[in-house]
């Protein structure tokens, strides 16, 4: 079956700097891929190249069979690639409801039950509806943002990060939260805890210097300690 994505040998310059020197990966229907790497190897440019936000400057981006590479960042999340960012990228001044209502775009069957699915996952965003995001904790941002890509037309999701400054007892409900969304989009994930990222991924790529190093099951890498010391500083 082809990949829902792939990248064939991307290289992204950014300025004067050469960012990707190459990374290839692929994300298959109903998976969590997860990108793994030291901090500054690239995995964030990883899916902002994917996304259009740092365009490629080499190799190939397909998402759905169709090269994307040099489409406009707005094209391609039309096409169905929903983004979660690092610094999560809510609209802090508009309520809860408000930032469901702009992401679902249009209200449909489909986007209606994804919203009943995410206020199960995180019910704090259905107490706070009406409370403005930018007076949310960390972790209920979090929520939200997640919330947000997932329940527009996205069959594909980039998250980025998710588990960055959370309490533990948070970062059980995001993991808990990418298992369920699992069910219903695809999920390619950055993230620095090995803990969380070997427990939900099905696969992974490990990145270094912009460069594709390894891929391969999760399962794998989990029993793999030569390859966690060698790019991820772990036993």
């Amino acid at each position: 079956m082809e990949p829902l994505l792939r990248m064939d040998d991307v290289h992204t310059h950014i300025g004067q700097y050469h960012i990707l020197q190459g990374v290839s990966f692929e994300a298959r229907a109903g998976e969590v891929g997860v990108l793994l790497g030291r901090n500054g190897a690239g995995k964030t440019t990883t899916l902002k190249t994917i996304l259009g936000l740092t365009p490629a400057s080499g190799g190939r981006v397909s998402f759905g069979g169709t090269d994307v590479t040099k489409k406009r960042t707005h094209a391609i999340s039309r096409s169905g690639i929903g983004y979660v960012p690092e610094d999560q990228g809510i609209f802090s001044t508009l309520t809860v409801e408000e930032n469901m209502k702009v992401a679902m775009t249009r209200e449909t069957e489909e986007t209606r039950k994804k919203l009943d699915t995410v206020l199960e996952l995180f019910p704090d965003l259905k107490t706070f509806w009406k409370k403005d995001g930018g007076h949310l904790s960390g972790g209920q941002k979090q929520m939200l943002a997640m919330a947000r890509a997932f329940v527009g037309n996205s069959k594909l999701l980039l998250i980025d990060e998710p588990s960055k400054g959370l309490a533990p007892i948070i970062i059980e409900k995001v993991m808990e939260a990418i298992q369920e969304m699992k069910q219903h989009t695809t999920i390619v994930l950055v993230e620095q805890n090995f803990m969380m990222a070997s427990r939900i991924g099905d696969t992974y790529t490990l990145i270094d210097d912009g460069r594709t190093v390894q891929s391969g099951r999760m399962a794998d890498l989990a029993g793999n300690d030569e390859l966690k010391r060698k790019y991820l500083g772990i036993g």
